[in-house]
């Protein structure tokens, strides 16, 4: 479907915006309660603020398969939309059901704890996939700023990523975590807020084919899979082998490295004691300070003729967060020695891991929404987001089997396979985009 006319505000669509600040909030509250999840869990049940008393390989196994199960929900999240809601309206239960599970976690007892779990399980399962798919349908197939859209989207992510495991950390630390988590909860009902109130300026992006004016659109509900869109499906299903490893590495930030943070890194700065949750705002710091800069790089190369595919981006990006865990394996060398290790040990390593973020994953969006045919765009999308959920189920399985291996063998195991998996994409580079049939081409459409 050809995307409707959209009023502009600095160069791209208004519509743009509205998902900004929707996935903004919405990725406040789950970075939020992400950030104490695992210290939650593993918090002492006696005290001023007990917790439930797990052991490391408890909290980091539910950690894995709750990151898991939030995102495998996106595949039915994306049938739903794509056969019988549309993005929209799916998003808007999404926001719904999240809302309510955030705020069922700030009941101290555990029917709370595992249903409010339950509720936002359903919840990210409706919504990511749909408004990921959503930010897509705003510009025309080639249009060049689709890239850079996906990053001032994915910037939109990371200000709420940023902001929250300061302010729900630290209200968890002061007050207690079902506070934490009930502001994470208020986050969320901000979230449906704007989003509901924004509905003007999506007007044409995320409705159901089914009920399309356009024969055309109602037609590609029924219409068999040509050649050359099988072939592009198979090479996004490749590329999400890049996803499981990148998240499963990536992902390491809420589980192990956030206990490492916890446990073996000396947090005394100026007198006061670094709360472990607030290392994961460095991540959306680093993305909001260069997300422009990085996707401005991409595209300056795109423009002069150089390499600067989808996969390419990613296998390089993917290359660079791995090396990340070089500082890690610093961290915990110094840790043997000293029995702490150093804070900037922990923000260099986030510092790479935005790098090759910033260089993968918005991209990762753009080019499903590139490829991926419209008939089946919401349920590819949550297919890439079941990806993501294997990626989190393998971090979890990793940060558990490091009490087995030791941290510095796994800080340092991960580094040199991400590096070598990297490499072996870029060598595979021309056939698999050969499979593309120029869907990741991209030109420049003037706003």
């Amino acid at each position: 479907m050809t995307p409707p006319s959209q009023a502009q505000w600095f160069g791209h669509p208004k519509g743009l915006f509205v998902l900004f600040m929707t996935e903004l909030w919405e990725r406040f509250s789950y970075y939020g309660m992400r950030a104490i999840l695992v210290l939650y869990l593993t918090a002492s049940v006696t005290g001023a603020n007990p917790g439930l008393g797990w052991t490391n390989v408890e909290a980091l196994t539910f950690y894995g398969w709750y990151g898991f199960s939030v995102y495998m929900a996106s595949l039915p999240g994306g049938y739903l939309a794509d056969r019988f809601l549309g993005q929209k309206k799916t998003v808007l239960i999404g926001a719904l059901l999240l809302a309510l599970g955030h705020l069922t976690l700030a009941f101290q007892n555990m029917q709370a704890f595992y249903g409010g779990i339950f509720l936002i399980v359903l919840g990210v399962g409706l919504l990511k996939p749909n408004i990921s798919t959503m930010v897509g349908g705003l510009y025309a197939q080639h249009d060049i700023r689709r890239d850079k859209g996906f990053t001032i989207f994915y910037i939109g992510i990371n200000l709420g990523a940023a902001f929250a495991p300061i302010l729900v950390g630290w209200v968890a630390y002061q007050y207690g975590w079902h506070y934490g988590f009930a502001l994470a909860g208020i986050g969320m009902l901000l979230s449906l807020i704007l989003y509901a109130q924004g509905q003007k300026h999506l007007v044409g992006v995320g409705d159901f084919l089914g009920k399309s004016t356009q024969a055309e659109d109602r037609a590609k509900l029924r219409q068999p899979l040509t050649q050359v869109e099988k072939d592009r499906i198979w090479v996004l299903l490749l590329s999400f082998l890049i996803v499981v490893t990148f998240w499963g590495a990536y992902e390491q930030a809420g589980g192990l490295m956030n206990l490492y943070a916890e446990q073996k890194t000396n947090r005394h700065l100026l007198g006061m004691e670094i709360p472990a949750s607030w290392f994961q705002s460095l991540t959306g710091f680093f993305v909001i300070s260069l997300g422009t800069l990085i996707a401005n790089f991409w595209t300056r190369r795109a423009l002069k003729g150089k390499e600067s595919s989808s996969l390419a981006k990613m296998a390089i990006g993917t290359m660079i967060m791995g090396s990340g865990f070089f500082f890690m394996t610093a961290a915990a060398l110094q840790y043997e020695q000293m029995g702490q290790a150093a804070m900037y040990w922990l923000i260099l390593a986030y510092l790479f891991h935005v790098i090759g973020e910033l260089s993968s994953s918005p991209v990762a969006l753009s080019f499903i929404t590139k490829l991926a045919p419209a008939q089946y765009a919401s349920i590819i999308m949550g297919a890439y987001w079941a990806a993501t959920g294997l990626g989190e189920k393998l971090a979890g399985m990793i940060g558990a089997y490091s009490e087995h291996w030791g941290e510095l063998q796994t800080f340092t195991g991960i580094a040199i396979f991400c590096i070598l998996f990297g490499g072996l994409i870029l060598l595979l580079l021309k056939p698999l985009k050969r499979l593309t049939h120029g869907a990741d081409d991209d030109t420049l459409i003037e706003s």
